[in-house]
């Protein structure tokens, strides 16, 4: 893996109506990836089999789980537990860092 510094906030751009995202790391043990939600765009209820942190770059987002619901701004993070329901929705345009734990 090449060495390089980014601006995590300007990855990736924001899109229209649309849901962006780009994979920073891909490992066994996990993986890296920035999301970018247009205002209104969000992931319907879901579980994930492996505990996931999300972290606002920017914007707004409310992230429920397990029915409890979090209104989360640039600079803030939350742990969405293995097994657990979770979704996701752009209160404003929002950007989040999502570091998935495999191992």
């Amino acid at each position: 893996m090449k060495t390089k510094s980014v601006d995590l906030v300007s990855l990736p751009g924001y899109q229209k109506d649309s849901i962006v995202s780009q994979e920073i790391i891909k490992k066994e043990a996990g993986t890296v990836t920035i999301f970018a939600f247009d205002k209104g765009q969000g992931l319907s209820e879901h579980t994930a089999p492996f505990d996931a942190l999300v972290y606002i770059l920017d914007g707004q987002a409310k992230i429920n789980i397990s029915g409890k619901p979090h209104l989360l701004k640039k600079g803030r993070m939350i742990l969405m537990p293995a097994n657990k329901p979770h979704s996701l929705k752009a209160v404003r345009r929002f950007k989040m860092l999502l570091v998935m734990v495999k191992n």
